[in-house]
């Protein structure tokens, strides 16, 4: 699964666009310091979130919303369409 599905199954699932996970993991005081398995507790307890959407929310907390173009314009399963992540969720595309 690429990096954008994970984020979009994130907001499928929780009804929230990753910007809006992002803002509220924000406001809790995590940032870039923070440790994964910290944001991944907090996902999973309040918005019922593994560990596969979780550490894609994990990724752009930690490095913004720009990834490897490793597997962009590639054919697999990892493919993503674009070397920065979509966050303003799918109603906008």
């Amino acid at each position: 699964m690429s990096f954008q599905a994970y984020l979009d199954g994130a907001e499928k699932k929780t009804g929230k666009t990753p910007a809006e996970l992002l803002a509220a993991a924000a406001e809790r005081g995590y940032d870039a310091t923070t440790k994964a398995g910290v944001f991944l507790e907090w996902l999973k307890t309040d918005h019922d979130l593994g560990r596969g959407h979780g550490m894609a929310l994990f990724h752009v907390l930690k490095n913004g919303p720009e990834i490897s173009a490793k597997h962009v314009g590639t054919t697999g399963s990892h493919r993503d369409d674009s070397a920065t992540l979509r966050l303003d969720g799918l109603a906008n595309r």
